[in-house]
């Protein structure tokens, strides 16, 4: 390492005190060859700090700005320091992530320049602390690489473009009101209220005074008019979720709003005008409640206007893996922990699992392993008992692992695509040409 001090800090203290620090921080030579990278810088780039010495420092942090707007090289042409730069880099397992970069010379006793330094602050989990406050979901939000669901991300900008009503239709926990948001947040109703209701959650006797509201006097504890859903919700979008459960007689109510416009709140005499689009979702098939005459086909037919069918995760375990890290990131902000991954063991468990709780299941059960884990990887005795019993040897995939199977016969056919050529296959596969050769080295693809 090349890092010298004018106070007599020995090199090996100096390494000793960067290691300490939570900044990533690397040197490079003035071939831009990184000479030095701190654990810090291992962490948030994923990087191992033996794979990254000798590397060229853009196929480390393949940041956004590599190819055109160096930030070192700039600082080497100037002279001149960079502060709290905000740019992305693509960690090594291929999640983007934000960062703010500050860079400097490194110069010899004579004060000839020899390198450069640059220290960079992971910011994801402040974004993604923003993103958790501000509670603003848009499609990006939505993890996911399935061809379903991403035939789905196709359509919500038209979907968004209209005023239709939607029909939203999956399984408990698969992301019904995380599409709904994405809808509104696309829509001209952004800046509108998003007003979610369970409608499974609340009592018919209930349910229609939280929709439309109240009039003073309506009933003996009625002393003051209150608003409804409907009315919150003026300008923007509400959410009506498990609408399956709703009573005749609110399924009346609401037809009334579908087709006139307009809501007529408890003891009201006057209806009031109603600017909402509905986004309604359910478990259920509503199409055969209509045929055992428990559902309106009337209003089935407002309220189907367009109809997304959501996937259960036993049907995307491609995105398995993404789901994964997703949800690591995530608790990692909201916990301030540092955990990384999951163990082959854990993601081979995941694989082989059911998920009848579908994403939300699977966010419980990283969950979970987050308060139990105390290690920068999440091993298998850091899983629920259950799926820890799960976990029989005779029900596990044969070595090498099924991602490992998976990743080696996707090489395999990029290459036989690319007719062998490994920049263009490394292209194909969103890789860094690096990154492709330490994979096919792994799997013995030379």
């Amino acid at each position: 390492m090349s890092i010298t001090s004018r106070h007599g800090i020995s090199p090996i203290h100096a390494a000793t005190i960067l290691d300490g620090i939570a900044d990533g921080v690397f040197t490079v030579d003035d071939a831009m060859h990184i000479t030095y990278f701190n654990r810090a810088a291992e962490r948030i780039t994923g990087v191992r700090r033996e794979d990254a010495v000798g590397q060229y420092c853009f196929e480390v942090l393949r940041a956004n700005i590599c190819e055109k707007t160096c930030a070192l090289k700039c600082t080497f042409n100037t002279g001149k320091e960079i502060i709290n730069k905000p740019v992305n880099i693509l960690r090594a397992d291929g999640k983007q992530i934000p960062v703010s970069i500050s860079t400097a010379v490194l110069r010899d006793p004579n004060g000839k320049i020899v390198g450069g330094v640059e220290s960079f602050r992971d910011l994801s989990p402040l974004e993604e602390l923003r993103k958790e406050i501000t509670r603003k979901y848009t499609s990006e939000d939505i993890v996911s690489k399935n061809h379903r669901v991403l035939a789905l991300f196709d359509i919500l900008p038209h979907l968004a473009e209209s005023e239709s009503s939607v029909l939203i239709q999956g399984p408990s926990g698969s992301g019904k009101e995380l599409f709904a948001r994405a809808i509104h947040n696309l829509s001209k109703r952004k800046t509108g209220p998003f007003v979610a209701v369970n409608c499974g959650a609340l009592p018919d006797t209930l349910l229609e005074s939280e929709l439309f509201g109240y009039v003073q006097g309506a009933f003996t504890d009625a002393r003051k008019d209150k608003p409804g859903r409907f009315e919150l919700a003026r300008g923007g979008t509400v959410f009506l979720d498990e609408v399956d459960s709703l009573s005749p007689a609110t399924q009346v109510k609401l037809l009334r709003v579908l087709q006139e416009r307009e809501f007529q709140p408890l003891g009201a005499t006057v209806p009031v005008k109603s600017d909402v689009r509905i986004i309604a979702a359910t478990k259920e098939d509503l199409s055969a409640r209509v045929q055992l005459h428990t559902f309106r086909d009337d209003l089935f037919f407002r309220l189907n206007v367009v109809r997304l069918e959501l996937p259960p995760l036993a049907e995307r375990r491609d995105d398995l893996p993404l789901l994964v890290n997703h949800f690591i990131e995530k608790f990692n902000s909201l916990m301030a922990r540092d955990i990384t991954s999951v163990a082959d063991e854990v993601m081979e468990v995941l694989m082989e699992y059911s998920f009848p709780g579908n994403i939300r299941e699977l966010e419980n059960i990283i969950e979970h392993a987050f308060v139990m884990c105390r290690d920068p990887v999440i091993q298998l005795s850091h899983l629920p008992i259950d799926l820890q019993h799960s976990a029989h040897p005779r029900s596990l995939p044969p070595a090498p692992t099924l991602l490992g199977d998976l990743e080696r016969q996707a090489i395999v056919e990029a290459l036989l695509r690319n007719g062998g050529n490994k920049l263009e296959t490394a292209k194909s596969l969103n890789l860094h040409r690096t990154s492709l050769w330490r994979k096919m080295k792994r799997y013995g693809l030379s």
